[in-house]
């Protein structure tokens, strides 16, 4: 690959997803020149374009950039979710421009800065928007690529300087062994992504291989019970980085962070669910590790306000609650259902649910049963199939069959808002990490009788 001082030109093809657009926004902070192509227009790709990024949304060749002809001042960026019959892609290709996976440039970028790297099947966003929140509300010299749009920031980036990197270390096509990590976090090595992994010991010895990238071994911290070596993190239970004696007030979390050094006391924090509680303890412990002063730590925790689409709160009254979520793995609906039941133990709970991938509904179809199981009412929507084809008898209707609840059904997008609006749970969650996100405002504006 070309040295990358020596690109003034970005092409990124699939410009609109979560990575990608934060790789842009990097980019173009170094005062660079950037483009990209994307199949829809979304909020991320207003954004860019009023960030003076410009996005064209056809396949054609013809419409793509002048400033691009200069080949060797050029890099193509894409993800493996673009599919190869693009003909955008298909053109680089084709006139040998020099092209790059976005996983091998976010390994690439993060080489010569402190690289703080979050891994894990469940929790990287949130724990990598927590860690970018306190560096930078600490003044820490930090750049954060965040794997969801951050409520602080509005953004899926954070920019305050270049020494640090958190990223996400996405598992999903081995990509995070591409990375240079300087201190690293695992926050679980749960079964995911089978079509890659095939089973839940090559997705560990992954993992594993994962943490040997790492210069000191003392720089790691991982869920405790996992078997690394390196710091424990742990809620409620004994572990080198530890959050004790919490209690709930006013809505909020308190409680001590045991460090290996210290004890921080009466931290407060506004995200619901000990998943959550786990994110901000992993989070701190990496700021750290990275030399944050501590005395900042608090004041910096207590004003992070969460991720979009991450127990985003879109209705909150005493008789309605609507919460959206991305949760797409039986381990994060379980997560989710402890902090509704922490929250509102008394009320009656309504799961609206997407499953994602025609792969995970098959490899998860018991898990996710018994976490949808939980609830008082399931209402499920079609397989979302992302970069999938149908498999044979993998379908909601077989899904919905193996849930034990007595009110459930499976209904269109179209009669969603209705569905929701009928049900007597005074607790409604919309979760999964397809389409149902776009439904979202409609729904909300529904429930509050705006349309």
């Amino acid at each position: 690959m070309n040295k990358l001082q020596n690109i003034q030109y970005f092409y990124f093809v699939g410009i609109g997803g979560i990575g990608m657009s934060s790789l842009a926004r990097y980019f173009k902070s170094q005062g660079k020149d950037v483009f990209g192509y994307d199949k829809t227009p979304s909020e991320i790709t207003e954004a860019l374009i009023s960030e003076d990024i410009s996005i064209q949304f056809e396949e054609i060749v013809l419409n793509l950039p002048k400033e691009i002809q200069s080949k060797e001042k050029t890099l193509i960026v894409y993800t493996p979710a673009i599919p190869k019959t693009n003909k955008i892609l298909s053109w680089f290709y084709s006139e040998k421009y020099t092209i790059t996976k976005r996983a091998t440039l976010l390994g690439e970028i993060t080489k010569n800065t402190i690289c703080l790297a979050v891994a894990g099947t469940h929790g990287k966003t949130t724990t990598s928007a927590i860690l970018g929140h306190l560096l930078a509300d600490c003044n820490m010299p930090v750049t954060a690529f965040i794997g969801g749009i951050a409520e602080n920031y509005n953004s899926n980036f954070i920019y305050k300087g270049n020494e640090l990197m958190v990223v996400e270390a996405d598992e999903f096509d081995r990509s995070f062994l591409q990375l240079s990590p300087d201190i690293a976090c695992i926050t679980s090595m749960d079964a995911d992504h089978l079509d890659i992994y095939k089973d839940v010991t090559t997705i560990e010895n992954a993992y594993i291989e994962f943490s040997g990238l790492l210069p000191n071994k003392e720089n790691l911290l991982y869920k405790k019970g996992l078997q690394l070596e390196g710091k424990t993190v742990s809620v409620d239970e004994t572990a080198d980085f530890e959050a004790r004696n919490i209690r709930i007030e006013d809505g909020s979390y308190v409680f001590d962070l045991k460090t290996p050094s210290e004890v921080i006391k009466n931290l407060r924090f506004i995200l619901p669910g000990r998943h959550n509680m786990f994110n901000a303890v992993t989070a701190l412990g990496m700021a750290i590790l990275a030399g944050t002063p501590t005395h900042c730590l608090p004041k910096a925790l207590q004003s992070f306000k969460g991720v979009k689409r991450r127990f985003s709160y879109k209705i909150k009254s005493d008789d309605l609650v609507l919460i959206d979520d991305y949760a797409h793995h039986p381990t994060e609906i379980d997560a989710l259902y402890q902090a509704v039941s922490e929250l509102y133990p008394n009320k009656k709970k309504l799961m609206v649910f997407q499953p994602h991938l025609y792969s995970r509904t098959r490899d998860f179809a018991s898990g996710f049963a018994k976490s949808l199981s939980q609830f008082n009412e399931v209402i499920l929507l079609e397989i979302y199939p992302a970069r999938e084809k149908p498999i044979p008898g993998i379908t909601s209707q077989n899904l919905l069959e193996k849930i034990k609840c007595d009110n459930k059904k499976i209904v269109t997008k179209q009669e969603l808002p209705k569905e929701i609006k009928k049900s007597v749970c005074v607790i409604k969650l919309l979760v999964g990490a397809g389409d149902i996100g776009a439904e979202v405002d409609r729904i909300t504006k529904y429930l509050k009788n705006e349309n």
